[in-house]
């Protein structure tokens, strides 16, 4: 019933906030008028008594504006906690399981995910620091950040009445910085969870949170970005798995600060959106860029985490980069989007399904496709055993494949996996020597998989070639979807291209992996 009393009072709100604008664009006339009027010799007195309070009708939406904000934050609040945690003296803080140590130095304008350190005191006492959370369900489960609560010895949640209570860690994932943790009790408040797929850029959000040990505090401001990658900051503080971290954020201009990591992102129906987890700043302290986990990930995070105990992490079983425009002269796409399909896995559920290499994803299940940390989002939200429908582009030609997902293995989640490079190889053109293989080139750079094309044995410093990533014992397997057999045929292949064309060139890692790049020649 409260729920739908607050849907009530803000129904009008949403209706009339384009009144907003007219009331602007009155006040802003009437300054124009007004300074075109003689009005400069009468006295002071005489223009107070001119001045009129504006009419009730131009004030009323942004009163009702305010009073969303009010209804939000009364609603909402209850269920915003403060979350202490201690941890052994000695012991340093991290993001992740071989994440880096809190308060290291970081660049200018760099992403900042810690929580919020406590005053210091003697060295031999257990080290504090805080964050925030809030309650999902009324038995006492909390979402917060894994970088809150990472390596935590003692946790206690703090609830809007003061009262303090022990709290348990549940589970909490490296890879999305989410993490669960639990109070005993029952009759929590509870906010309720909204959806980040709707989200637009420009709409209003609140950042609700306990920054700087000040207790709750509400920001307002709006969405003013989405899919936002903070440099791969998860997949550092997630250490050796960081290779399957996930990174599509939305950016926020609400004030963020440090001890604002985990609380909720809030739109004006008062549901959770996203949860708030770094900022980007040259100090550490707000400098007008957030950045919240949508909400859509962290719940299917949360569901896994209370169930299972851990993530059940569904895969497609492929390799993948972001569409570059030389990608989109090569594929024939329409838009410079969508993520490329570099190499595939054993037991790949996307090869079986007819994906092949050079293949080009640009929708899932009908959802636009437009980079990599997207495209990981969408599928993170399904679970193991699902279908999914992946629109894909070959060379032009549209058409749809239905993909059964895996579930990641755990020994996959447990080592580093090189992302496939984008690399290139060539002849005078791109900056490079080859040689066919040779027993002793297999011995020399220690090559895996099959025994194909044409072996890289010297890179140009500053060539195409070298700024592309491609290094000695790259493999070259074919250019422009034709095999290269010697080092003749793939000269010759290369210099038929001319300045500002495009070749795109098949190839091979050492660790026999596969991937294909698309590059530019220089003019």
């Amino acid at each position: 019933m409260k729920n739908d009393q607050e849907n009530t009072m803000l129904d009008p709100v949403r209706a009339k906030l384009r009144m907003i604008g007219v009331t602007a664009g009155a006040f802003a006339g009437g300054v124009l008028v007004a300074s075109g009027l003689d009005w400069t010799t009468r006295s002071h007195a005489s223009l107070l008594q001119t001045t009129g309070r504006p009419p009730a009708s131009e004030v009323r939406p942004v009163q009702e504006l305010s009073q969303a904000f009010i209804t939000i934050a009364e609603s909402v609040t209850p269920a915003v906690v403060s979350i202490e945690t201690e941890r052994a003296p000695g012991r340093s803080r991290r993001g992740g399981d071989e994440g880096d140590e809190e308060g290291g130095e970081r660049g200018q304008g760099m992403p900042f995910p810690f929580p919020f350190p406590m005053p210091e005191g003697h060295p031999d006492m257990p080290q504090q620091a805080s964050g925030s959370g809030f309650l999902i369900t009324e038995d006492g489960y909390v979402v917060t950040n894994n970088h809150v609560v990472a390596d935590a010895d003692q946790i206690t949640v703090v609830l809007a009445d003061n009262r303090h209570l022990r709290a348990r860690l549940v589970g909490r994932d490296p890879l999305t910085d989410i993490a669960v943790i639990k109070v005993e009790g029952t009759g929590f408040p509870a906010v309720r969870i909204g959806r980040s797929e709707g989200v637009r850029i420009g709409e209003w959000v609140l950042a609700i949170g306990n920054p700087l040990d000040l207790g709750t505090t509400v920001t307002s401001g709006i969405v003013s970005a989405q899919g936002r990658s903070l440099n791969n900051l998860i997949g550092q503080n997630a250490g050796a798995n960081g290779r399957w971290a996930i990174e599509d954020f939305i950016q926020t201009d609400a004030p963020i600060n440090p001890g604002n990591s985990g609380g909720p992102l809030v739109n004006l129906r008062g549901e959770v959106v996203g949860v708030n987890s770094a900022i980007a700043s040259p100090t550490g302290f707000y400098s007008g860029y957030g950045f919240a986990v949508p909400i859509d990930l962290a719940r299917k995070v949360a569901d896994d985490l209370i169930r299972y105990g851990r993530v059940r992490r569904p895969a497609v079983g492929i390799q993948v980069s972001n569409v570059t425009p030389e990608d989109a002269e090569v594929f024939r796409l329409e838009r410079i989007e969508g993520v490329v399909i570099q190499d595939f896995p054993d037991d790949s559920p996307a090869r079986e399904a007819g994906l092949r290499q050079g293949d080009v994803i640009v929708a899932v299940d009908g959802a636009r496709v437009q980079r990599v940390g997207q495209f990981q989002r969408l599928i993170a939200t399904r679970r193991p055993g699902e279908s999914v429908a992946l629109d894909v582009i070959r060379y032009g030609d549209r058409r749809r494949v239905e993909v059964r997902l895996s579930e990641a293995p755990a020994t996959a989640l447990e080592a580093p996996v090189a992302q496939a490079p984008r690399a290139a190889a060539g002849a005078s053109k791109l900056g490079l020597g080859v040689q066919p293989i040779s027993p002793e080139l297999v011995r020399q750079y220690d090559l895996g998989g099959p025994a194909e094309g044409l072996v890289v044995t010297d890179v140009e410093r500053m060539s195409v070639a070298a700024r592309n990533g491609v290094g000695e014992g790259t493999r070259i397997v074919a250019v422009d979807g034709q095999a290269v057999r010697d080092v003749e045929g793939f000269r010759r292949l290369v210099e038929r291209k001319g300045p500002g064309q495009v070749i795109s060139l098949r190839i091979r890692f050492r660790t026999g992996e596969g991937s294909i790049i698309n590059i530019r020649l220089p003019d």
